[in-house]
């Protein structure tokens, strides 16, 4: 029994995309940072290539992230991706803060159980994750991932936010930033077998 720990199964269909959601510990803005951005850019796309999915869309936003992605075979793991992008970077920022003394490191040090802490960048528990399977609620899905930044008044324009794959499809996928995670786009032929 893992007490009160929220847990989401994660299921996968044949067909379908998968708009995942992660968020900070306690909603916490942390990331803010421009480098911390870029090791999370990199802890994504490592684990995109690693369990072979790719990425549609993301938005990396101060307190959260959304990714939207597809697997590219037949057996999909979605909880490991996610464990995969989470994990190392944790690992990265807890380090980081040791050698910089910085007293956040203390902030998100808990304490576990008696006797023992552990550090919490990502709040607890699978996140959100919904399965798409038209083009019509992939597209919609891009829309509202590229419009986060927007909405919570961070840029005036979706493109204008550094942090998200907005650029990458307005220029139609000429723009290409290093410091962001491989984006492959829409997967037309993916969306073959569905009804848009």
């Amino acid at each position: 029994m893992t007490g009160n720990r929220k847990q989401i199964r994660h299921f996968h269909e044949l067909g379908d995309c998968h708009e995942l959601t992660f968020s900070c510990y306690q909603n916490k803005s942390l990331l803010v940072c421009d480098l911390w951005n870029q090791m999370l850019s990199q802890s994504i796309e490592r684990a995109l290539r690693r369990y072979q999915f790719g990425l549609i869309a993301f938005v990396i936003m101060p307190n959260h992230v959304h990714l939207l992605v597809y697997p590219k075979q037949r057996e999909c793991r979605v909880d490991r991706l996610l464990w995969a992008i989470k994990r190392p970077f944790s690992y990265r920022i807890k380090h980081l803060l040791k050698e910089t003394r910085d007293p956040l490191l203390d902030e998100l040090t808990i304490q576990d159980r008696p006797g023992s802490t552990a550090f919490r960048f990502w709040q607890e528990g699978g996140g959100y994750d919904r399965n798409l399977s038209s083009l019509k609620t992939v597209a919609a899905s891009i829309d509202y991932i590229h419009l986060n930044p927007v909405k919570k008044k961070l840029v005036g324009q979706a493109h204008g936010w550094k942090w998200s794959s907005a650029c990458w499809y307005e220029s139609e996928g000429q723009v290409y930033d290093a410091d962001l995670p491989e984006i492959s786009g829409l997967p037309w032929d993916f969306f073959q077998s569905h009804q848009v």
